[in-house]
């Protein structure tokens, strides 16, 4: 319960990083990042195995690239469901996602480290 949690924490507060570096993404409140986490992992888990599977011989002749369309895809669809939180522009589309992956990676990991013990009890 508390690793889900402290998942959707690093993945509210790695919205706000990209909020802050990427101009074409807006938050407009950390309410609205918490539930757009909610929404990234929703579509993240039920949408994306389909559109990966969907796109796979376009991910075969891309070497792999046509998986950070997919991704922006799938960052873009999750804006759509949550009201104040916007994505727009190309960059944003394929660049935010990865900022997102990298900042709540590192979150995460800090979290892990923080709290080892209520995580491993799961």
């Amino acid at each position: 319960m508390l690793g889900n949690l402290l998942t959707l924490l690093a993945t509210a507060l790695s919205l706000l990083v990209v909020d802050i570096i990427f101009p074409g993404v807006n938050l407009a409140t950390f309410p609205a990042a918490l539930i757009a986490a909610v929404a990234i992992g929703a579509v993240n888990s039920f949408v994306k195995p389909v559109i990966n599977l969907l796109s796979l011989p376009l991910n075969l002749l891309s070497l792999g690239a046509f998986s950070l369309v997919v991704n922006g895809l799938c960052f873009w669809l999750s804006s759509i469901f949550v009201p104040g939180f916007r994505v727009g522009g190309l960059l944003e589309f394929i660049l935010a996602p990865i900022l997102l992956a990298a900042v709540s990676t590192v979150l995460s990991n800090y979290f892990a480290e923080k709290y080892p013990q209520q995580l491993s009890q799961q």
